[in-house]
């Protein structure tokens, strides 16, 4: 974010390229050399790298279900993906911001203070103008003040997308983000300190034809209370742990829903082979149970319960009377 010029400056390099007092071969001729990061070790970056690779993971997942969310709502191809994550003063996020813009300000409850979601305008116009059954793709020949008709369009559309902010962060905190406004001035969202430290996730949006960028600007002192949970090692071993639960809940289901095999055996009787082919109707078997004694029921071939025979519903039935633990056969 350090390399992306204001507004402001971008205006006074065009002026000064038009009335030549910088030389446009000169820029170029700047494009090799080697870019030196400054770092300032009176204020350093609160974010590890271990944490930021975490973030990522989760703007990942959600980049993931909004891309599929807003594909099915705005009935087009919408591909998001995560380019950046990084840690930037927030002066250097807001400085980086146009105005019009769209910047939308979210609860972050139950963590502390709010976060900052930045849409680029060119984004926002495809969006309304889908919902508003346009094709999305007009080109933009100038950047106008949004409506408050387009505003309110905006805001329905962000409230749902953070719907799916939930289950990315489910593994650090469950999160419940609502969207408390929408500016579209950088000058009014000054939440925190010019000077504080925020984890900025920026994202490449792509909606039909139209391309743009979404930043999600997240301050430090929101994450605060939940750092020690975004390094790889914890987050990892809590996946693979709701992995395991679910897996476990996963077979319990499918055990519970499986049809097992009940037989009831009335008795048995030994025949010869002679008397077994001259049996004909009419002929009686007598059997090994008494007529007051229990008959065996069988789950597959294992003798589990014993019984009673009956009707019920003008059906065979068995009345169930006592439980035979016989697991070890």
């Amino acid at each position: 974010m350090g390399d992306i010029l204001s507004q402001t400056e971008i205006d006074d390099l065009l002026a000064q390229l038009i009335a030549g007092e910088i030389n446009a071969n000169e820029l170029k001729s700047g494009k090799n050399e080697k870019k030196i990061k400054k770092h300032d070790f009176k204020r350093p970056s609160k974010f590890a790298k271990d944490h930021l690779r975490t973030l990522q993971i989760i703007q990942e997942n959600y980049a993931r279900l909004v891309t599929n969310f807003l594909s099915g709502y705005l009935r087009t191809l919408v591909q998001i993906d995560v380019i950046s994550m990084e840690a930037v003063q927030f002066s250097e996020f807001t400085n980086s911001i146009a105005n019009p813009a769209i910047l939308a300000i979210i609860n972050f409850s139950p963590l502390p203070g709010s976060i900052i979601l930045d849409l680029s305008p060119a984004l926002a116009y495809a969006l309304i103008e889908r919902m508003l059954g346009g094709k999305g793709g007009g080109k933009i020949e100038k950047i106008r003040s949004f409506t408050e008709i387009e505003i309110a369009i905006l805001m329905r559309i962000i409230s749902q997308m953070l719907t799916y902010m939930r289950e990315p962060w489910e593994n650090v905190v469950t999160v419940k983000p609502t969207l408390n406004t929408i500016e579209t001035n950088a000058q009014f969202v000054q939440i925190i300190n010019p000077t504080e430290m925020v984890a900025l996730a920026t994202f490449h949006v792509k909606v039909g034809e139209v391309e743009g960028f979404m930043n999600l600007c997240i301050p430090h002192m929101v994450l605060e209370p939940v750092m020690d949970k975004l390094s790889t090692k914890i987050w990892f071993s809590m996946i693979e742990k709701e992995a395991d639960d679910e897996t476990k809940l996963t077979i319990e289901q499918k055990v519970a829903e499986t049809l097992i095999p009940i037989t009831a055996v009335l008795g048995r009787a030994n025949l010869s082979v002679a008397e077994f082919l001259e049996l004909q109707p009419g002929d009686v078997i007598q059997l090994d149970t008494p007529v007051d004694g229990d008959i065996q029921v069988m789950v597959g071939s294992l003798h589990k319960f014993s019984g009673k025979p009956g009707v019920k519903n003008k059906k065979v039935a068995v009345k169930v009377t006592g439980i035979v633990r016989r697991e070890d056969e």
